[in-house]
């Protein structure tokens, strides 16, 4: 089976899974937690928290939602969205970096980034290179201007991104720290290697 094709499909079901995910505070302290039977951990960055009962497993896949722990933190308010696909999934990785900017800024892949599934509402301002992924600065009529990280962890796939919440928005500067620290605290929870674009 072609690569893109098949992460077309794969980051499709993500991407989907993260829409209409919003919120400021999570109401709760729980910085890290075991999902898929334990398979993989997830920690939040620094005064951010998962919010437990935003957070559902689809079949094989997870999705997560992190806030701010309280209104009262000193970090900006936010949503940050982890999606872990199922096993193998991240397989349509192989493609490397150059083909998968290449499929993200075509038509099909900016459809598949786009909130409201509308390919012409969302604009790749910038595509980097994040060891074995991909990191995407985007500008979405739905969701506005985020950064979403497309990597792996032990063979699944995974989406993360960080937007601000009505209101509030984020700079692209606080959303990248956000995208990249809870990737680096994914790769360290889980023994895999960080690597830092």
């Amino acid at each position: 089976m072609p690569v893109l094709p098949q992460l077309r499909r794969a980051v499709l079901t993500l991407c989907l899974a993260m829409m209409g995910c919003d919120g400021a505070t999570t109401g709760a302290d729980l910085h890290e937690l075991a999902v898929l039977g334990g398979a993989i951990t997830v920690a939040a960055p620094k005064g951010y928290c998962i919010d437990k009962k935003a957070s559902v497993a689809r079949g094989s896949a997870t999705v997560l939602l992190i806030g701010r722990c309280n209104t009262q933190g000193q970090v900006a308010a936010a949503v940050v969205t982890l999606t872990i696909g199922g096993p193998a999934s991240a397989g349509v990785l192989v493609a490397g970096p150059q083909a998968l900017g290449a499929f993200f800024a075509s038509s099909a892949g900016r459809k598949v980034l786009a909130r409201d599934g509308d390919g012409d509402h969302v604009q790749i301002l910038q595509t980097q290179s994040a060891g074995r992924g991909l990191l995407l600065h985007l500008n979405d009529q739905v969701a506005g201007e985020y950064w979403r990280a497309i990597t792996a962890i032990k063979g699944r796939l995974v989406t993360i991104s960080a937007s601000g919440v009505e209101g509030a928005p984020l700079t692209p500067a606080q959303a990248r720290v956000l995208v990249m620290d809870t990737m680096s605290l994914l790769d360290q929870r889980n023994g895999a290697k960080t690597v830092t674009p």
